[in-house]
């Protein structure tokens, strides 16, 4: 039995043609130019109920008032709302008696940990090991400490700054003379920085003897009132100890000669004012347990 043959049927064109090449007139399904439209219609809707169109300062807010700042800041809240009281037992705690382990100072750690990471990380590096040689910001996991590495001597430290111009009266203070601005000579600044280069272990082999035998007068007359007769200094002035293995600007003869002729003066802000009665006592803390801390 034979099978009747199908008929072809000839699909129309639009007319377009180009280089012997018709366009076929093929509608899109209906299901599928509607849900188009629905589209374009979701999307004015969106335009309009929600943050869209840029201004000249911002953009719409919507009819619906969304704002995902508004978001973020109601979840900083919530979580500035749950940890309320112990913010409050941190800005008035007495951090010499923290108890390690307990809520409180576990909240401190981590709380100090972010503060650093924002505000101090930028000087003293994201490990807290400092920036040496010309910067001079100090390491904080190391015993080398100017004024104290108790940690309510890291709390006042970290409060009123080091030269903190905002706070004269409280802050840290203390000022090497510039050695080379007329009052030593070239020669008697050799002297002096191969005599304080045999006081350390990490520079004694490379001092020069007969140098250093003249630089212990000069030293005596012009430096022991800081860093005391036998280079140890004096934390409570914020002179360092020229006889640990720790340079603050270096170590090398010519690093050493630099700071007894300019007379490094670093400079740390005051953060009382800055950051709250809690961010201080959270960051001294978080400081202190890093392992440089006394």
């Amino acid at each position: 039995m034979s099978k009747k043959p199908v008929e072809k049927k000839e699909v129309e064109t639009t007319g377009h043609e180009w280089d012997g090449i018709q366009e076929f007139n093929n509608p899109l399904p209906r299901w599928w130019v509607w849900i188009f439209y629905a589209t374009i219609i979701w999307g004015l809707w969106y335009t309009i109920a929600y943050p869209a169109w840029p201004l000249v300062k911002g953009a719409t807010a919507g009819y619906l008032g969304y704002s995902t700042r508004g978001e973020v800041a109601d979840e900083i809240q919530r979580f500035k709302d749950m940890n309320a009281e112990l913010e409050t037992q941190l800005a008035a705690a007495d951090l010499t008696t923290l108890e390690r382990g307990s809520d409180l100072h576990n909240y401190a750690i981590q709380s100090g940990s972010a503060t650093f990471a924002t505000f101090c990380s930028q000087c003293h590096g994201a490990g807290a090991n400092g920036i040496k040689e010309e910067s001079g910001y100090p390491n904080l996991l190391d015993n080398d400490w100017l004024w104290g590495g108790a940690i309510e001597e890291i709390q006042t430290t970290v409060q009123y700054g080091i030269r903190a111009a905002d706070f004269e009266d409280d802050t840290r203070f203390s000022e090497m003379p510039a050695f080379g601005d007329d009052y030593l000579s070239d020669e008697e600044i050799s002297q002096v920085v191969n005599y304080v280069m045999s006081l350390s272990p990490a520079t004694k082999a490379d001092a020069d003897a007969s140098l250093a035998d003249a630089g212990a007068v000069v030293f005596e007359d012009n430096c022991s009132s800081c860093h005391a007769e036998d280079g140890t200094g004096d934390r409570a002035q914020g002179a360092p100890n020229l006889a640990d293995a720790i340079w603050l600007y270096g170590s090398s003869e010519e690093d050493i000669a630099h700071s007894v002729a300019v007379g490094p003066k670093g400079v740390m802000p005051a953060w009382k004012g800055k950051l709250t009665d809690a961010q201080i006592n959270a960051v001294a803390a978080y400081i202190h347990q890093l392992g440089g801390g006394e």
